[in-house]
């Protein structure tokens, strides 16, 4: 489904490169968790996916195959043709990446004017299926609000529901509950959840927090300082870290939330 193989990336106003030989596979209908702290380069490395790369910043090299398409090195007017359409993004802070003058239907309606010639009234319906799909209260209601009129949480899901419009291949979500409280976090996560078991999209989740990984996925890769120390069953990784960074991520998690992990 996506294979990212032997990825380099190193912006030209730093020393050490920020994503150094990254190799990952994401299968169909698999939710990869990929951890670590702020500078790990994991957000570089979805950068690097969704074809978001300020390349003139940056040397890059390696490959991005999604479903055997090149994206690393594609031309604009190709990666045009997936952004939202096969890769769809959520960014951490919902209330900077949606236009504040723009309603909340017409911004989940975008993807869909951009890459299907469906009717205005039949993305109208799409959208209104995708904020009923993030289980948000009255899609009718929210299709005609302004991002500041919804609560965090609301917010959020309406930034999903917008990523998944288009019903793409993969779903690419950069530390999407981090601004979020914990009850709401926890809504969000399972809403994904409910996402990839019913529809079968793959996920790219973005993390500096394993224990909200663990809710959430089946395998998990870390990543310290550009490069990827350790890769598993989340699980397997969880009881059995074998790297000292992942054995301290680990041992940072708030002892309640550990106590049944002991082998």
């Amino acid at each position: 489904m996506l294979e990212i193989k032997d990825l380099h990336v190193k912006f030209h106003t730093r020393q050490r490169e920020a994503v150094a030989g990254v190799s990952l596979t994401i299968h169909d209908g698999e939710i990869l968790g990929l951890v670590g702290e702020s500078g790990s380069g994991k957000s570089v490395t979805a950068m690097s996916v969704a074809g978001l790369l300020p390349r003139r910043q940056c040397d890059f090299s390696g490959e991005i195959l999604l479903d055997g398409v090149e994206l690393l090195h594609a031309d604009r007017a190709l990666l045009r043709q997936v952004q939202g359409k096969d890769i769809g993004v959520v960014f951490q802070e919902p209330m900077s990446a949606m236009d504040p003058l723009m309603i909340i239907g017409r911004q989940v309606e975008e993807v869909l004017r951009i890459h299907t010639d469906l009717s205005r009234e039949e993305r109208r319906r799409r959208a209104l299926e995708a904020l009923a799909a993030v289980e948000l209260p009255d899609p009718e209601g929210v299709y005609g609000k302004y991002p500041h009129e919804l609560s965090g949480g609301m917010l959020q899901r309406a930034m999903i529901a917008a990523a998944i419009a288009a019903r793409p291949k993969l779903l690419l979500l950069d530390e999407p509950t981090t601004a979020l409280d914990v009850t709401i976090q926890a809504q969000i996560l399972e809403l994904l959840k409910k996402l990839n078991q019913e529809s079968g999209i793959s996920m790219l989740f973005i993390s500096h927090n394993l224990n909200v990984v663990r809710k959430l996925c089946t395998r998990t890769a870390v990543m310290q300082r550009g490069v990827l120390v350790e890769e598993g069953d989340i699980e397997t990784v969880f009881r059995h870290p074998r790297h000292p960074y992942t054995q301290r991520l680990i041992a940072a998690i708030p002892t309640r939330h550990r106590k049944e992990e002991a082998p």
